[in-house]
């Protein structure tokens, strides 16, 4: 069993409330994370207890991710967001989410997962991690360009 623990940290130019939207849209994830997308399985998907189910891949190569959420909280006062989902199988187990903060010139968001592969040896791990992390940060480059093209005169 492969254990996979990365964290992608992305500077944005647009205001924290912004991206927190945006990284909330589950459905809209398909826009920027690679070979991705998402469906709602049933209630809403933006409170404790929502759930939804990411395909990753093309075809009989997809990945299928049950995911649900166990924190999800906007601070108005701070700016800041968080978001947990817990990871339910059947290939991914354990625990993923976010932060959005506010910075001096926009806002970041730090990404983690800590999961495991039951069908993946551990040797491959290193491997998994690199381009998880690596697919990752791609997406964040490719919503940060998303977010300036919708909103192309928001201030910070």
């Amino acid at each position: 069993m492969a254990s996979i623990d990365f964290t992608v940290v992305h500077e944005f130019a647009a205001p924290p409330r912004t991206v927190w939207d945006e990284m909330i849209d589950w459905p809209s994830h398909a826009n920027w994370i690679p070979a991705t997308r998402m469906e709602i399985d049933e209630g809403d998907a933006q409170t404790v207890g929502g759930t939804f189910t990411g395909y990753t891949g093309y075809g009989p190569l997809t990945l299928v991710d049950h995911m649900r959420i166990s924190v999800i909280e906007w601070d108005e006062a701070t700016s800041m967001g968080t978001c947990e989902v817990d990871k339910l199988g059947p290939v991914l187990e354990g625990v993923a989410g976010f932060t959005v903060s506010p910075t001096t010139n926009g806002s970041q968001v730090a990404w983690f997962e800590r999961v495991t592969v039951p069908y993946a040896p551990e040797l491959l791990a290193p491997v998994i991690n690199k381009l998880s992390a690596a697919g990752f940060s791609l997406g964040m480059r490719k919503l940060a360009k998303l977010i300036d093209k919708k909103h192309p005169s928001l201030p910070v």
